[in-house]
């Protein structure tokens, strides 16, 4: 028996590529291992951290716990890329210290060094993050999380605490934590977001170190259904004009249940955020985007990744040995409809790297099942698909495999709605919850109806009307879905359909 396991050990080793993916055909244990999200080689991985842009590479920093496959003491684990899509795990960056656990928060590339931190003229990157304190906690404390800095002066490689940490003391509020920190050029400051239990609290400083408050958001505002978690604040255009938008995560509560992501859109001035509308809108319908946030230093480019679970079964999902993975990222942007604007997501362009064999139909009439099998020809059951109707009646995308299981993509023209079934999508039993249809509302209305999937082997994206309307969804099915089609029973004609087979990002560009 240790030396199976050993066998099986040295196959899962080899299997993996320098981008931490894994070749779905060489390991069968490892059938929902993404082929081109990142997840870690190993262990457990939860909200995307201090994300930034530098000198070419982009820095993803997590939520880990490199000592087993469920929630543990965290740190921050490290990953970089070239094209956000090609991934290579780096060795841990932030580890627990006397001071408590590393929970949630950002990073800033510090060009004009008001911090202090750089030296000799190096840029300082600057984690902003909250240290939870395990043994306030048990004391009963209500100041056992607080705000604390680290330093890098080699591009991510290695990091320096802070000798003043906590730079932000815990005013005695249960839930203090998440810092999400921009610098804001009117006022040639940086201003800090922060989840307060109920509400967002933004603070201010000139130079990363000592924080004034400046006002609270949100009390009576938004969905309440659980604790604000993981904020953020960036400015998009629309129409030549400057708006902001504000992420806040909560947990539970969410549209399907569980975990995720509401918005608002309105004004900042620098100390205050005012919303357009008292509206509750949510960033992402499915049930697997959570706690996302935007790379820092992009320029004009607003980029998000979030984390592709859901707490309500993130501990039990049937994958080893690692557990989660990271959406793929995602251009932001505003769209406006009956004079309210709302906040857009479309895949980033770089991901067209894993762009293989494409087919594409023009004007296919579908009134019951058209079956896309035989013409897609695709045995790993990673695609995008791309379609456009323009009569909006039922219709359905399905991905099946020979077991049997069922995974449901589709619009309810009666209720306006998209919606995602994984009811029969493989298995479901390991949470009561799971197995369930999600919907999401249709906001546009344009006649044209548009979609675009991303599936890989366990997750699926949805982005409906130019990212007006998301969903994102894992499953697990018995087998890669390999079989396609499309269903409706009072027929549609598909003005255009384009299939694209999608490789690894470890094969990505051979």
């Amino acid at each position: 028996m240790r030396k199976l396991l050993l066998h099986s050990c040295l196959l899962a080793l080899l299997a993996y590529s320098s981008y931490g993916q894994v070749n779905q055909t060489a390991l069968k244990p490892e059938l929902y291992r993404p082929q081109y999200h990142f997840s870690p080689k190993a262990h457990w991985m939860n909200d995307p951290n201090g994300m930034v842009y530098l000198k070419g590479t982009y820095h993803l920093f997590y939520q880990y716990y490199p000592d087993g496959t469920t929630w543990g003491p965290m740190h921050w684990g490290h990953a970089t890329s070239k094209d956000m899509v090609r991934w290579q795990e780096q060795p841990i960056a932030l580890y627990p210290d006397s001071l408590g656990l590393i929970f949630s928060g950002s990073a800033v590339v510090d060009v004009a060094n008001t911090s202090g931190f750089g030296k000799n003229g190096q840029t300082p990157i600057v984690a902003i993050f909250t240290h939870h304190n395990v043994k306030l906690e048990k004391e009963k404390s209500d100041k056992f999380q607080y705000q604390s800095l680290a330093y890098s002066l080699d591009e991510g490689k290695t990091w320096t605490k802070y000798a003043g940490n906590p730079v932000l003391p815990n005013p005695g509020i249960t839930d203090f934590r998440d810092p999400k920190v921009r610098w804001f050029e009117p006022q040639k400051k940086w201003v800090m977001t922060l989840a307060t239990k109920d509400r967002v609290t933004f603070y201010s400083s000139l130079d990363l170190k000592n924080w004034r408050k400046e006002s609270d958001f949100g009390q009576d505002m938004g969905a309440h259904g659980g604790v604000w978690e993981c904020p953020d604040l960036f400015p998009l255009e629309h129409n030549g004009k400057k708006a902001w938008v504000l992420l806040v995560s909560v947990n539970p509560g969410g549209p399907n249940g569980g975990s995720a992501t509401q918005y608002f859109v309105g004004d900042f001035d620098g100390k205050r955020f005012k919303p357009y509308s008292a509206k509750t809108k949510w960033m992402d319908y499915g049930a697997d985007n959570y706690a996302g946030v935007t790379f820092a230093n992009t320029g004009e480019r607003t980029i998000l990744m979030g984390w592709m679970s859901n707490w309500q079964y993130a501990g039990v999902v049937p994958t080893s040995p690692w557990r989660s993975a990271t959406t793929v990222p995602r251009t932001l942007g505003l769209s406006e409809v009956n004079k309210e604007l709302y906040l857009t997501s479309t895949p980033v362009n770089e991901l067209s790297v894993l762009n293989n064999a494409a087919a594409s139909v023009k004007n296919l009439a579908v009134k019951g099942q058209y079956d896309l099998t035989a013409k897609t020809k695709n045995d790993s059951g990673l695609f995008k698909l791309d379609l456009t109707t323009q009569n909006t009646n039922d219709f359905s995308i399905v991905l099946a495999n020979e077991q049997g299981n069922e995974l449901v993509i589709g619009y309810d023209k009666a209720e306006k709605s998209y919606y995602i079934d994984r009811s029969h999508s493989g298995k479901t039993d390991f949470e009561k919850g799971f197995g369930k249809r999600h919907t999401a509302p249709r906001l546009s209305t344009e006649t044209n109806l548009s979609l675009t999937l991303l599936v890989d082997a366990a997750s699926i994206e949805l982005f409906a009307d130019n990212g007006l309307t998301v969903m994102t969804d894992i499953f697990f099915p018995d087998k890669p879905m390999t079989r396609l089609f499309i269903k409706s029973a009072a027929g549609i004609t598909v003005t255009k359909l384009t299939y694209t087979k999608l490789t690894s990002a470890s094969q990505a560009g051979l």
